[in-house]
């Protein structure tokens, strides 16, 4: 089954659904061989891993070139965190294209103007942008999608920007009439109090997708029973790979020494086999004349 039908099946299924984070090619395929059934491309983990700030400052080409290293080592879809579109309708549509090139199978894009802001920075100080520009710009990315199937999420930043509830259903309405095919709706309260003001008002006119960052102590279970479709782990590869990093470059530079750290690192092995040395291996026995590998053995 292609990627955009699979990610399709998963935003619309009755039962509650997870995707994983993932921010590089060896993410990504990390999370495929948890049992993840979808990676969340995240906004946040893909800029702090270029050692930016999460406010557009790489550039939708350089987000591009990451994604195609992360669709190419794997098999499951990729929903990206697409920021705003990263400008008007006409440079959102020309994302859209350039994701189905890659085989990319949709984007969450967020109502807030360009250049954004990550949402849990000052987010009540942050504009959104025009409900029918918004609307506009969804239209015109379902408009440009070649494959019927891919995906674009309308993520709703009302709690976020304390608009409240009314706001909120408000610019889901008009998403969902544009031709949105899900909307994310944002919160960073501690509680799900808002989620589920939000859930009981809307009634399940189109699936809806979480992001349980801040709510963390919600039991998933609350989740199922308030008819989510789609939860996002959206940034936890990022921040546990940030503390085993500076955990082991601290060990390593007070020790001047890798005895005691080796134990505690992948080994070299899983490393080559993540990045699929073993395939080489089989190809060259098949494609290369039997003197060039001979000649590979030796150096």
């Amino acid at each position: 089954m292609k990627k955009t039908k699979r990610l399709r099946k998963l935003i619309n299924s009755k039962k509650l659904e997870f995707i994983m984070e993932a921010h590089n090619g060896l993410s990504a395929k990390i999370v495929e061989e948890t049992g993840f059934k979808g990676i969340w491309a995240s906004g946040l983990s893909i800029s702090a891993a270029m050692g930016v700030r999460d406010n557009n400052e790489a550039s939708w080409t350089q987000v591009l070139d990451v994604l195609e290293f992360m669709s190419d080592a794997t098999s499951i879809p990729i929903l990206l965190d697409g920021d705003t579109g990263y400008g008007n309708f006409n440079n959102a549509r020309r994302l859209v294209k350039k994701l189905e090139q890659r085989n990319i199978a949709g984007v969450c894009i967020e109502d807030k103007q360009f250049p954004k802001m990550n949402s849990f920075i000052n987010g009540q100080l942050q504009p959104m942008a025009d409900i029918d520009e918004f609307s506009g710009k969804i239209k015109a990315m379902k408009d440009t999608q070649n494959d019927d199937d891919f995906v674009v999420v309308a993520r709703v930043e009302a709690f976020i920007t304390g608009r409240g509830l009314e706001e909120a259903l408000k610019r889901a309405e008009a998403y969902r009439k544009a031709g949105a095919d899900a909307v994310l709706i944002h919160s960073k309260r501690s509680d799900i109090a808002e989620i589920e003001a939000f859930m009981k008002e809307w009634a399940g006119r189109l699936p809806v997708v979480i992001v349980p960052t801040k709510y963390y102590m919600t039991p998933t279970s609350k989740f199922q029973e308030l008819g989510i479709s789609l939860v996002i782990w959206a940034n936890h590869n990022l921040r546990s790979s940030i503390e085993a990093m500076k955990s082991i470059s601290a060990r390593i530079y007070r020790d001047e020494s890798l005895v005691q750290i080796e134990k505690d690192v992948a080994s070299l092995e899983e490393v080559f086999r993540l990045q699929g040395v073993e395939e080489l291996e089989a190809a060259e026995e098949q494609y290369l004349p039997s003197s060039e590998q001979d000649l590979d053995e030796r150096i």
